[in-house]
């Protein structure tokens, strides 16, 4: 099979299961590109979503749009970010049509809620994968990167406790991590 192929099919699947948002799909990317597919390790993953904070637009198309990038070049994000968006239209028709027709049931909104709780779900457990690969890169018994904990507390209490853009948190996140490198010659 073509490497383009791969990369369409990748992604068709990963828009046609991406419920509950971006944020709700990451693990659907993670598990592709890296367990099924091997385009990339956890850590270049890790580095992928840290590019698609900075980047403007929805985080599963930037995804879809950087891995084509770095596996098949332009070509490969043109298919990947077309095959990401084409099954998400597809059902978004189809559950606009079915949610006009049935809105009035309670099992809809039953099935809504729990797609909710689905959502939230995969959200916690990619926020868990992240935080875990960035604190403890080397795996669960290596020693912690402190810098890394103290960079993601830090933006967590930040974002909690004011109304800072998170743009100019991340950027002063970055900021401060360099500074702390250059000074400490690490």
């Amino acid at each position: 099979m073509s490497l383009l192929l791969q990369i369409v099919l990748s992604f068709m699947k990963i828009g046609a299961l991406a419920f509950g948002g971006g944020y709700a799909a990451v693990p659907l990317v993670e598990r592709e590109v890296v367990e099924v597919q091997g385009w990339m390790s956890y850590a270049e993953f890790a580095n992928l979503m840290a590019i698609d904070e900075v980047t403007p637009g929805p985080i599963i198309i930037n995804c879809a749009t950087f891995v084509g990038m770095r596996v098949a070049g332009i070509a490969g994000a043109l298919a990947a970010t077309i095959a990401c968006i084409i099954p998400p239209c597809i059902v978004s028709f189809c559950l606009i049509l079915a949610y006009r027709r049935f809105r009035r049931m309670s099992a809809m909104n039953e099935v809504i809620e729990a797609l909710k709780c689905m959502a939230c779900g995969l959200i916690a457990s990619t926020l868990i994968r992240l935080f875990v690969s960035l604190v403890l890169p080397e795996g669960v018994l290596s020693q912690p990167d402190l810098t890394a904990l103290a960079v993601s507390v830090g933006a967590f209490v930040v974002m909690r406790k004011t109304e800072l853009s998170p743009i100019l948190v991340l950027f002063c996140c970055g900021a401060c991590v360099l500074g702390l490198h250059l000074a400490l010659g690490i």
